[in-house]
């Protein structure tokens, strides 16, 4: 008599936990747009932006012209990369540190530690719908630059591919240090206050709403340490003339180091947000 032996096998967990991580995309999104302070201080803020300094500044003329007032670029061709670049960061660094603070606060991730979802599925959500709402701002912002603006847009197929390196590179980025700096705030009625006075004075030196070569040298450098003054001469690179690169601090666009820094600033914030991630505060 023959007696047949069954052999547990381990399961594989990852397409469980991608499976996880994709449906909490759509779930994700949703809140998202349902939060009207959301929507006015992360999405629509660049557009506002745009619309302020363009209005403000256009009577005096192109940025760049020459003595006879000829060349350069219009006011909102000068701004559009900043503004690109600042809504990456807004979308992942201020959307997700604000958000990830008020469920630990308000017992949201206590809640989801109780249940299968496992953290990298968690991230999955949380990235994707940054990807999500990032793409739809970055497309929103053009065709309005274009539309309404009536700002000229490249046309070089090899522009673009560098607008898609950048723009992904910044993305994730962005993503994993909100989900990093989540971890400071004590509380998700602190979060706004922790959070959006580092992610203005970030904007303010890193060239997106002042011309950065005409920051003090020791405030470019300062700059240069973060990710927002690459993701920004990344996209100025894009969308104004080449003779504007020797604006830069080294004279040129220097894209080797844009993807260098950002690459460097992807691997720190995957490292800090797994470390300093947890479903309930330690001191809770």
């Amino acid at each position: 008599m023959s007696v047949t032996v069954a052999v547990a096998r381990p399961q594989n967990k990852v397409p469980g936990t991608l499976a996880l991580g994709l449906s909490r995309i759509g779930y994700e999104t949703r809140l998202y747009f349902r939060s009207p302070d959301t929507l006015l201080f992360t999405f629509f803020f660049p557009f506002i932006m745009l619309g302020i300094f363009t209005a403000a500044f256009s009577s005096s003329g192109n940025i760049g012209a020459n003595p006879d007032g000829t060349g350069g670029v219009s006011v909102g061709t000068y701004y559009l990369p900043g503004m690109l670049a600042a809504g990456m960061l807004l979308s992942g660094v201020q959307n997700l540190a604000v958000d990830i603070a008020g469920e630990k606060s308000d017992g949201t991730l206590k809640r989801l530690g109780g249940t299968p979802l496992s953290p990298l599925s968690y991230f999955l959500g949380k990235i994707g719908q940054v990807f999500v709402t990032a793409i739809l701002q970055a497309g929103l912002l053009l065709l309005v630059a274009r539309l309404v603006l009536d700002i000229a847009l490249p046309t070089e197929p090899e522009k673009w591919a560098t607008f898609a390196w950048v723009f992904v590179f910044g993305v994730i980025t962005s993503a994993f240090l909100g989900i990093a700096l989540s971890a400071v705030p004590r509380s998700g009625r602190s979060a706004t206050a922790v959070v959006a006075p580092v992610v203005l004075v970030l904007q303010f030196i890193s060239g997106v709403y002042l011309q950065f070569t005409t920051l003090p040298e020791w405030m470019q450098n300062l700059a240069s340490i973060f990710p927002l003054k690459w993701m920004a001469q990344g996209m100025r690179s894009v969308f104004l003339p080449e003779s504007f690169a020797a604006a830069e601090q080294s004279g040129t666009w220097d894209l080797p180091w844009v993807a260098g820094a950002l690459g460097i600033w992807l691997v720190l914030g995957l490292v800090l947000s797994r470390v300093t991630f947890r479903w309930i505060r330690r001191d809770a």
